[in-house]
């Protein structure tokens, strides 16, 4: 039986050079030092902004300077620890990574609360006076519409002080997953053994030809999820109480009110999300699973099975190196700017693709003020894993772009539009694999590797959305959140969704448990969001060809100095109408009828 790696066996040019962060641990040990002990210099202005223009300038820029040099302190530990959570120095730099983050953000939370406390008119004075305070202006007004829901500033430096503490639930998550779970083996059509991780089963068995091993892998899998399913639920439903609390405590009407509104994303555009794509995608999807039914001649279709290739003769494999010049040549249309960063991040080793024991699951981008984008991906060696990779560049080019065009304050947009640039790549990826073949096995090949992108988006995500939407509504009428309660829950979402297309077990009822996101906010929905307005946008780009083009870099550059609907209408979309979502669906289920003809 092969061996899970320890992050000391893979090889060096498999993971990524955090020294374009700091040089040394030591160098990062003394920034952490040093941030702590500049402090002071955001706070020497507390009980000051009021003194006018300039020192209200001079706050925001000093503090504008810190928070950049917290985040590369901060990520520089996380990228660690993301790449192997087993090492204790990782554990241990971590924390001290988020306890100098919690002084930080204790230290300076007089600014919001001192802001808000200026007479009205006076932050509208202040950039008249001022021209240079008018890079603040954007955000200045956001901070000012939170005014109603904002708490005093001693309480609100409390709550900023237990940040590292109100932040237990995920890292409890996270460790159980990454360090606590072992899983026992699989048995494979051959009759093989072989090891099963969180990383191996995510990333390469759900996917495999080999049914005896894709559910072989599921239930050796789901038997260790069973396991901790109380631990989990503990922390998730700790989280969700933490978030009521607040929201209460803020005077919000509900907790989704209150996720929904730095998000500057209204309840009608959250919930036509979930609604209308769980209605009106759901019969294109069981028409889908039937297909793969017939294909692979199962005699029935379980939860299992659903990621299953349809044609895997045909599903070559895939190099990590052969990903990178087939994701630089599809993304080309972007142009030379876009592309240098596209070829920096696979020269200079700023993805991590090794696979260990210990590393964190799934994929992410984080991109770094004034260094620059690094990715973490476990490669699998499949066409799947490509798509995930073009999307995760996707982050990199946007991030990088914006932290070039933009300063620091307004780089990062709101969440409902951050994963548009991501997913827009792998349809940019999709049409050049089509476009470069006239063979119509290849064409099939390609549309589902596109349908597992808007099944990721679309499925996977919106149903987490859902299952979100859901524990919310519970948690708001003080319904406590059990293991056995997200179990029911998620078991009813899928069925209602698959109908008896799908055979839904109780393995399949533990899907809640695979997935850090609902620790991030309201964050599962936007996935179908940004690919809506990707879907829309890419149909632009082989219209117009390179006027769509334009328009889609400037929104990159763009940043957040604009709020996601300002954003989406400068690419040509509007996102306040249910149009692009409809028509998004309506686009899947013509991928679903052309994969059907061809079969």
């Amino acid at each position: 039986m092969s061996k899970i790696l320890t992050r000391s066996e893979v090889s060096t040019e498999s993971t990524w050079n955090l020294e374009d962060i700091f040089a040394t641990r030591e160098a990062w040990e003394e920034e952490r030092k040093s941030i702590e002990k500049d402090i002071s210099s955001v706070t020497r202005y507390e009980g000051k902004l009021g003194e006018g223009a300039g020192v209200l300038l001079a706050c925001l820029e000093a503090q504008e300077k810190l928070q950049g040099r917290l985040q590369r302190m901060g990520a520089y530990s996380y990228l660690h620890q993301s790449g192997d959570s087993i090492n204790p120095e990782n554990q241990m730099n971590a924390s001290k990574a988020r306890d100098v983050s919690s002084a930080v953000s204790s230290a300076l939370s007089f600014v919001r609360s001192e802001i808000l406390s200026l007479p009205d008119g006076t932050i509208e004075a202040y950039i008249e006076e001022e021209p240079e305070l008018k890079v603040f202006e954007r955000s200045l007004k956001l901070l000012l519409e939170s005014k109603p829901h904002r708490l005093s500033p001693e309480t609100e430096k409390v709550l900023a002080s237990f940040g590292d503490v109100l932040g237990a639930p995920y890292r409890i998550y996270e460790r159980s997953k990454l360090a606590d779970m072992t899983f026992s083996s699989a048995e494979n059509g051959r009759g093989e053994e072989v090891p099963v991780s969180f990383a191996l089963y995510e990333n390469k068995y759900v996917e495999s030809a080999d049914t005896d091993l894709r559910r072989n892998s599921f239930k050796a899998f789901s038997e260790t999820l069973y396991k901790y399913r109380n631990t989990f639920a503990e922390a998730y439903g700790t989280e969700v109480k933490r978030q009521i609390i607040e929201s209460r405590l803020r005077g919000y009407d509900s907790v989704t009110e209150m996720l929904l509104t730095p998000q500057q994303v209204t309840t009608e555009m959250y919930n036509n999300i979930l609604d209308i794509i769980q209605e009106e995608l759901a019969p294109h999807m069981r028409k889908y699973a039937a297909l793969k039914k017939r294909v692979l001649g199962l005699s029935e279709m379980t939860f299992a099975d659903l990621k299953a290739p349809l044609d895997p003769d045909f599903s070559p494999g895939i190099s990590f190196e052969e990903a990178g010049e087939l994701i630089k040549e599809a993304l080309s249309i972007l142009g030379p700017e876009y592309g240098e960063i596209v070829a920096d991040s696979f020269s200079k080793r700023w993805i991590d693709y090794a696979d260990n024991a210990g590393k964190r699951t799934g994929a992410f981008c984080m991109s770094i003020p004034d260094v620059h984008s690094y990715i973490l991906i476990s490669w699998s060696g499949n066409m799947r894993g490509a798509f995930t990779l073009a999307h995760e560049v996707g982050h990199a080019g946007h991030l990088m772009l914006a932290g070039k065009y933009q300063r620091l304050i307004n780089a990062r947009p709101s969440l409902y539009f951050i994963e548009a640039p991501s997913t827009m790549n792998e349809l940019l990826l999709a049409d050049h694999l089509i476009q470069r073949s006239s063979d119509p096995r290849m064409r099939r090949w390609v549309i589902s590797q596109l349908l597992g992108t808007y099944f990721h988006n679309f499925v996977t995500h919106l149903l987490e959305g859902e299952l979100q939407r859901q524990v919310y509504g519970l948690a708001m009428n003080d319904e406590p959140i059990t293991a056995v309660k997200l179990c029911e829950l998620k078991g009813k979402i899928l069925s209602a969704f698959w109908g008896e297309d799908v055979i839904i077990d109780d393995n399949a009822s533990l899907t809640w448990m695979r997935q850090p996101h609902y620790y991030m906010s309201l964050y599962p929905y936007t996935y179908a969001a940004g690919l809506t307005a990707s879907t829309a946008v890419a149909e632009k780009i082989r219209n117009e060809g390179q006027p769509a083009v334009d328009r889609w870099l400037e929104v990159l550059k763009a940043g957040g100095s604009q709020s996601p609907l300002e954003l989406m209408k400068l690419a040509g979309v509007d996102m306040s109408q249910p149009d692009p979502i409809r028509s998004a669906v309506r686009y899947v289920g013509e991928l679903i009828d052309e994969l059907e003809s061809l079969y």
